[in-house]
């Protein structure tokens, strides 16, 4: 079910801003030159608009996306965690130690049953194995964890 927000446009974005969040996130390395072309506006009208959705929180960054099996990271998984009860007064920390973690590609705060969804890549499965069973796992905020490999994956349309 899609959300309302994906197929509502979101106040403060014309089709102008759409165009242009749409293109640099397929390629957040295109020209400026060839995002106006696209856009239908001018270079300086392009860069003030992208500056614009860059202070206004709407484009929050620039990247390279890694593969990570080109650096030796060759196995992927989701990692659900459920915290103790007690463990939840204080999510933030925990939050910022899972994404302080070698592993740790992404981090999720979950609602539901469980409270963080965390994407790793790991060498292979002895690295995954010492990661849940001797690192997360013993931590005392840990209740439980569960793991699932993931065999590929494809990047969606992102919303826009």
């Amino acid at each position: 079910m899609a959300s309302e927000s994906s197929t509502t446009p979101q106040p403060g974005l014309d089709a102008v801003d759409r165009t242009l969040l749409s293109e640099l996130s397929r390629n957040g390395r295109i020209s400026n030159t060839e995002l106006a072309r696209i856009a239908g506006i001018a270079e300086s009208t392009c860069l003030k608009r992208v500056r614009a959705l860059q202070a206004g929180g709407v484009i929050v960054g620039f990247h390279a996306e890694i593969a990570p099996a080109a650096i030796g990271l060759h196995l992927e998984a989701l990692i659900t965690i459920r915290l103790h009860a007690h463990a939840r007064g204080d999510l933030r920390r925990f939050q910022s130690y899972l994404e302080d973690l070698p592993a740790t590609q992404r981090v999720y705060f979950l609602a539901g049953d469980r409270d963080f969804l965390v994407h790793v890549a790991v060498s292979d499965a002895a690295a995954l194995r010492e990661l849940v069973s001797d690192t997360l796992s013993l931590r005392p905020e840990v209740a439980s964890t569960s793991t699932s490999l993931i065999f590929a994956q494809a990047a969606g349309s992102r919303g826009l």
